[in-house]
């Protein structure tokens, strides 16, 4: 397998084997025009597999978003053929247009100008909480059970 280096873009590396995909539908990476790797079950000293996500280009990435679906991925930026940035990603503080209330009385649903903002309310089983209403969100990517 041969899979060309990035010059100018990102590398999404440590993903949950077998998840990867969920990362490139919600990034909507398959309406780029660049070239996109996805490579799955990777030999990994650590986990045993992962999956590495492989950008060629420089584009807006929603961190906050891929901190939500897989926390613990590392997010490298590549510039001229370096690495200028690596950053570990954990579960957002806050979480703004990535999820929504499903709550049909909380005001962010009624007011369609009102962000949808949640609040990490308990990291160790993931819940977010609208700052609105306080309705709980469900983690809409479970990583962790089959789901």
């Amino acid at each position: 397998m041969n899979i060309d280096a990035i010059n100018n873009g990102y590398v999404i590396d440590h993903i949950k084997a077998g998840s990867s995909m969920r990362i490139y539908h919600f990034l909507n990476l398959d309406k780029l025009d660049c070239c996109v790797a996805i490579i799955k079950n990777v030999p990994s000293g650590k986990t045993g597999k992962k999956d590495i996500i492989k950008i060629d280009e420089l584009i807006d990435l929603d961190l906050d978003a891929i901190g939500y679906i897989d926390p613990g991925v590392t997010v490298n930026v590549i510039k001229n053929g370096e690495i200028i940035k690596k950053s570990k990603l954990e579960l957002p503080k806050e979480l703004r247009g990535i999820i929504s209330c499903n709550n049909p009385r909380c005001i962010s649903s009624t007011e369609q100008e009102l962000p949808q903002v949640f609040r990490l309310a308990d990291e160790e089983n993931i819940v977010y909480r609208c700052i609105y209403c306080d309705a709980k969100a469900e983690h809409k990517f479970s990583l962790y059970s089959s789901g």
